[in-house]
């Protein structure tokens, strides 16, 4: 298994595919962002589209990005677009990833990350905390999580 960045390999049409074999909106709206080169415009330059892969298999997925959809925050990184095929979850997969980008954020000199979700009890076994509720784009209250290191 190995974590790779979206933007940094070679075979991006390969990956997008297999991301938009998501069951889940919110993956077929990060598909669409990415190929209308419009994810980096929303989020930040610094956007990463993390990938946890097994040879050619996408088990799971997430940004790792400056912003996410809660407008008007000084609140940054953000962890966002988080999903697991269906087939591969309860294994820890959703783990390894926020593993992988809190070093990420620490690297970069970040000592805190942040999640807005609706879920609750999803994000508090690794670590997080809920911190507020905030509007997100839409002016819908989203739950931001977030966990300090």
């Amino acid at each position: 298994m190995k974590i790779i960045d979206y933007y940094t390999i070679q075979n991006k049409e390969y990956w997008l595919e297999q991301i938009a074999k998501s069951d889940w909106g919110a993956g077929q709206y990060l598909v669409s962002l990415i190929k209308e080169e419009k994810l980096k415009e929303l989020c930040g330059r610094s956007t990463q589209v993390l990938l946890l892969t097994e040879q050619d298999n996408l088990l799971a997925f997430c940004t790792l990005a400056e912003k996410d959809d809660i407008p008007n925050t000084e609140l940054t990184p953000w962890v966002g677009f988080v999903y697991t095929f269906p087939q591969y979850r309860n294994r820890g997969y959703m783990g390894l990833l926020l593993d992988y980008a809190q070093q990420q954020a620490v690297a970069h000199g970040s000592g805190a990350l942040y999640i807005s979700t609706n879920h609750v009890g999803l994000y508090e076994k690794y670590g997080y905390s809920f911190l507020c509720e905030l509007p997100d784009m839409g002016g819908e209250a989203s739950r931001v999580y977030t966990k300090e290191f």
